[in-house]
Formats: structure tokens, C-alpha cells, sequence
């Protein structure tokens, strides 16, 4: 296996080469109340996986009380062209589009729009009359009446009956047969495919990860009279400087755009090919509120600030406080997870239980992660923010993730 290089911890100097608005600030992790001996175990866990040939490259990076104490950036963005992974690398974020998508939903709560016991079918009306699967195969089903109707609350916390078509039940079947990933569909159009498709449980009833929240980017268009990805730039990212964030990458920008790998059954890494032309380099008919951005370290630092600040972040206030702190409740039943030990809000995972969920951290931490294995958390209790990104599929074959936790947590001294 070839041995990559490892890119050193970037200075201040070094910031002024990116297009970062107001970049946070770089401390001594002492400064904060952490330990740089401790974090500094970072480095050698993180390259260990690019020298062994498992990863291209990944960044990581630690901010607490709103400075950053460590980023780094290990191995390559692009294999072929031995181009180093850095600071101002391009990412495809995927699931972490959805607190983005959560977070402009709730900008429109804020506003009266609507309520989240308010039905789907009162915004959109495609889902009126909906159905559930209830019984037998793809050309011999049973269906039943949805009874309640989806509401936009069960939209934002997965428990519509919508699903990502991951599974073998005849509703996954009929949802690929549907290809409502159609490249040449609009979001109206993505929208009225999917809700001519059955459900595959009664809303309320199960935490089902799914499409929900690409409905939930049309229904941003709808209540705001204006295009999502418009709606998202004006309120959101150019508020918070958010400069490298959106739905496709500019031609100007391409050079410092991540090349997407996927583990193969040889166990190598192999460049995986989007398309003519690829994926993410021209503006999608209909963006993906679910899974369709592009960002980097430094953006989603600052919009994990603007959280953990309970909804402002340099001024420039995005969500009242209020609103942010019933976004990181758990809004699920106790007989429902999105995971071992796992609740969910809002657009977040919620640590329920640390003890039963394996892994140190704090209750009530808010976290997400990628396809392509990025992931943040956001721990209030401690002030803390912490990432560790790269551009691998499939989700969750290297364990980095799981080593973050006792990495950073572990630098905190008191």
C-alpha cells in the first residue's frame, strides 16, 4: 500500500489564502481547558488509517468555546493527482444536509408559517390521502389509509412512514422502480412521485430514516415563495459565512474538490464515478435537502457554532434560543431510537444514554454524520464541537468515528 503524506496544522498566516469569512479564531487548546499532550494523539490514530491505505485523506478538527484548538489534515483529496488533503478541501457532506434543511424549516416555525402538528397534505398537497403498506408483494399489495396523517413534525424526526429504499420489503422495490432520483426531475416533481408510493409504517409509530427531509427542502420552497437553494444561501449561509456551502461545486472551486472513494471487495480503494458530468459540478434540478450539499471543515464549524450559540453566531442571529434548545430535545418516544443509546430532535441525533450507546459523551450531545463518513458533534454541556471528515463509502467502515470520542473527550482535564 502506497504511504500518503500528512499536511501539518495550518497558522494563521496560512488563513489568508482561503475565502474565509471572519474564520474562528485558533487557540492553545490550554486556553479552553483542554490538553494539547492529549489531542495531540490525534495525529498518529488519523494517519495510521491513510498510511495502511484505508482512507484517502480525512480532516479533523476540535473548537471549543468558539476557538479552535486543533485542525489537521492527513493524506490526499485526489489519489491520482497526489493531491494533499487540506484545510479548504471541498467535501460531499450528504446527511449532514439535514440540519441545514432543519434548521430553514424552523426559520419559517419562527415566522408563523405553520405548526408542526399541521399535516404534510395542508402544504403539500400530493400527500393527501396517503397510504401504508400493509401486507404482500409488489404486484399483489394491501395497502390501508395513513391514520394520522403525516404531519411536519413527523417529517423532521423520520417517523412519516417514509424510508430510504435500503431494504427488501415490496415498498423499497417500488421506490427504486420509481427512480425518484431522476436527475431530470424538479423537487415538485421528486415530491409527486414519492408521495404516490405507499408508506412502509403508520406515522408516529417507528423512527424510519428517509427521505423526509427532501420533502421537507420543497415544503421550504412552498412557504417561502422562493427557490430552496436561494432560500438557503440568503438565510443561512451568507449570514453565517458559510462561503464554500451549497448544492454544487463552481468551476473555480473544482481544484479543491475531494475525489469520492468506495472500499471494494479487494479491499482497495477505487475512485467511484459520478457521472457525465459528474455529480456536483452543475446546480441540481432539485436540490437535496437530505443528502445534496457540499462544504467544508471551516463552513460547518461555523454553523455548529451558530448552534451551540442557540442559534446566533458573529452577530448574525439565524434561530432564537428557545427554538434552538427544543430543536436538541429528544423528540422521540422512549420505544423509539435513531440508534443504540440514540434519541433524536430536530435535524440532530440526540445522545440519549452514553452507557448503553458505548462511548463517552455527554446526554443530550447533538450529532450527524455523512454517506461518504463525515461526522460532527456538538456537545453544549462542555462547549465543545468536534469533526472528523473524509470521502469514503460505504457509511461506517472505519471505526475513526468511534476513536473521536475518547480522543477529545479524553483532552478535557477537569
Amino acid at each position: 500500500m502506497k504511504r500518503w503524506i500528512v499536511v501539518p496544522i495550518l497558522s494563521f498566516v496560512t488563513l489568508s489564502v482561503f475565502s474565509l469569512a471572519d474564520p474562528l479564531p485558533i487557540v492553545s487548546p490550554e486556553s479552553v481547558g483542554l490538553s494539547s499532550e492529549r489531542l495531540e494523539r490525534i495525529a498518529p490514530i488519523m494517519q495510521n488509517y491513510v498510511d495502511a491505505g484505508q482512507v484517502s485523506g480525512i480532516n479533523t478538527a476540535v473548537m471549543r468555546r468558539g476557538k479552535i484548538v486543533h485542525m489537521e489534515s492527513f493524506g490526499l483529496r485526489d489519489i491520482e493527482g497526489k493531491l494533499p488533503m487540506q484545510r479548504d478541501t471541498i467535501f460531499r457532506i450528504y446527511s449532514m444536509s439535514k440540519p441545514i434543511t432543519t434548521v430553514a424549516v424552523m426559520i419559517l416555525y419562527e415566522e408563523g408559517k405553520f405548526e408542526l402538528s399541521d399535516r404534510v397534505a395542508d402544504f403539500i398537497p400530493q400527500f393527501e390521502d396517503v397510504q401504508v403498506y400493509k401486507s404482500g408483494t409488489v404486484v399483489n399489495l394491501e395497502l390501508e389509509p395513513a391514520n394520522p396523517a403525516p404531519t411536519i413534525h413527523d417529517l423532521i424526526r423520520h417517523t412519516s412512514g417514509l424510508t430510504y429504499p435500503w431494504g427488501q420489503s415490496p415498498v423499497d422495490t417500488l421506490i427504486n422502480m420509481a427512480n425518484i432520483w431522476n436527475p431530470e426531475f424538479t423537487l415538485e416533481q421528486f415530491v409527486t412521485t414519492l408521495a404516490d408510493l405507499p408508506l412502509l409504517h403508520q406515522p408516529g409509530t417507528k423512527f424510519q430514516y428517509s427521505t423526509s427531509i427532501d420533502v421537507l427542502g420543497y415544503l421550504v420552497q412552498v412557504l417561502s415563495g422562493m427557490p430552496f437553494e436561494n432560500f438557503l444561501q440568503e438565510r443561512i449561509f451568507s449570514p453565517l459565512g458559510m462561503v464554500d456551502t451549497g448544492f454544487y461545486v463552481p468551476a473555480d472551486k473544482l481544484d479543491r474538490f475531494a475525489d469520492n472513494y468506495q472500499w471494494t471487495e479487494n479491499e482497495t480503494l477505487q475512485r467511484i464515478d459520478e457521472g457525465d458530468p459528474p455529480r456536483y459540478t452543475v446546480p441540481p434540478k432539485a436540490p437535496s435537502g437530505g443528502g445534496g450539499l457540499v462544504s467544508t471543515v471551516d463552513d460547518y464549524l461555523r454553523f455548529c457554532q451558530m448552534i451551540l450559540n442557540k442559534g446566533e453566531l458573529d452577530g448574525q442571529r439565524i434561530l432564537m434560543p428557545r427554538t434552538v434548545r427544543f430543536m436538541l430535545m429528544d423528540h422521540l418516544n422512549p420505544d423509539q431510537q435513531s440508534g443504540r443509546g440514540q434519541g433524536f430532535g430536530l435535524g440532530f441525533g440526540i445522545l440519549r444514554n452514553p452507557a448503553q450507546a458505548e462511548r463517552i459523551g455527554s446526554v443530550g450531545e447533538a450529532s450527524w454524520s455523512g454517506a461518504a463518513n463525515t461526522f460532527f458533534w456538538i456537545d453544549l454541556q462542555e462547549e465543545l464541537v468536534y469533526m472528523v471528515w473524509t470521502q469514503l463509502m460505504p457509511w461506517g467502515i472505519r471505526d475513526f468515528r468511534h476513536q473521536m470520542h475518547p480522543l477529545v473527550h479524553g483532552a478535557i482535564p477537569e
